[in-house]
């Protein structure tokens, strides 16, 4: 399986070590004292944000994840030392779930990213921590603390800006492949893309963004028909959606419009936020439309389409009306990282307060 984008996994921190009763036995020292040494914490379980991963595979094969225990306290003073910590390395755009109630708990959204996800139980208290001036010999203990034990669901939504929408063969893959470094399979026959598919295009020196390609779409696919249903979390994130159409279907009984008003509709059917990202309309395919026909034909779709917003004219395949394509959208994506970085005004009053 070359794409996994959910895992169900069990995690274990480590118990703490029990605390140790114990006195001084020295030669000449019959009232030595209590020295029975404290238990070590478990070990933490950690959870890291690697840019190298791209999938959670690993987990599917790999349930069980529990770190070590803490070693017990002991005589002489001597402390139990710490269990040993377990990190497990997760894809960037992990989100981490409660698997017995839903709750979210962690999203893994930047590199390098670290939480703790299970905390390990502290050690008990040896017979040294409870000595006083009235309980000069004290025969008290307490075992360790165990550690969190927690039922996870791991999903991976990929973080890309650009997300590409339509049906089978309309033309993504070739489109992604046009425009960025990413080689997916492209073939003559529907559902060729099977996983998603991540693209950098390079627009300038320092300038580029990031495309998602994802299994296609048909009618249906919010209930769970086809593929594309299984992928459609994956443009949640989004900062803009292109609705990719074949203006030129092999079958001539196919209408490009009710296509396209069957993926609009799937796509308020699976989550109304995504549904109203903001979403251009590309026509693909123009290669195989005869040149004094295409501005009719264009003209026709657009009017039965009903569709307001921005329309773009392109062949993939020859790659004509690629480039006024890429720099509108990366101009698109850098007032959206404007926006989201813009910084927040704050009262003078409250200056002094506000986190650096």
């Amino acid at each position: 399986m070359k794409f996994v984008d959910e895992a169900f996994i069990d995690i274990a921190a480590g118990d703490g070590g029990n605390g140790c009763v114990s006195f001084r036995h020295e030669k000449y020292k019959e009232f030595g004292g209590p020295n029975g040494g404290d238990g070590g914490r478990g070990g933490h379980v950690f959870a890291v944000a690697d840019p190298n991963l791209n999938t959670l595979v690993d987990y599917r094969y790999s349930r069980r994840h529990e770190a070590k225990r803490g070693e017990h306290g002991m005589g002489s003073d001597m402390f139990g030392a710490a269990g040993a910590d377990i990190t497990l390395k997760m894809p960037v755009g992990t989100i981490i779930t409660d698997a017995e109630t839903g709750e979210v708990l962690y999203e893994l959204l930047t590199p390098g990213e670290v939480i703790t996800i299970a905390k390990g139980g502290d050690g008990g208290f040896g017979n040294l921590r409870f000595k006083s001036a009235i309980n000069r010999a004290p025969r008290q203990k307490t075992p360790g603390w165990p550690g969190e034990k927690k039922n996870l669901k791991l999903e991976l939504k990929v973080l890309a800006d650009v997300g590409l929408l339509g049906m089978p063969n309309a033309g993504k893959s070739t489109f992604i492949t046009a425009v960025s470094n990413a080689r997916p399979k492209i073939a003559d026959y529907p559902f060729t893309t099977l996983h998603p598919n991540l693209g950098v295009v390079r627009v300038g020196p320092e300038q580029s963004f990031v495309v998602a390609d994802i299994p296609g779409l048909i009618e249906g696919a919010s209930e769970g028909a086809g593929l594309g249903h299984q992928f459609l979390r994956h443009l949640q994130r989004t900062r803009l959606l292109l609705h990719i159409v074949d203006l030129a279907p092999f079958d001539d009984s196919v209408d490009p419009v009710a296509q396209a008003k069957a993926i609009v509709g799937e796509l308020k059917k699976y989550d109304q936020q995504l549904y109203d990202k903001p979403r251009w309309l590309v026509l693909n395919k123009l290669d195989m439309v005869p040149a004094e026909d295409r501005a009719a034909r264009v003209k026709d779709f657009v009017k039965r389409f009903k569709w307001k917003g921005p329309v773009f004219e392109i062949s993939a395949l020859t790659r004509e009306g690629c480039e006024p394509l890429i720099h509108a959208i990366f101009r698109h994506v850098q007032s959206e990282q404007r926006v989201e970085n813009a910084p927040v005004d704050v009262d003078p009053r409250f200056a002094g307060d506000a986190p650096a």
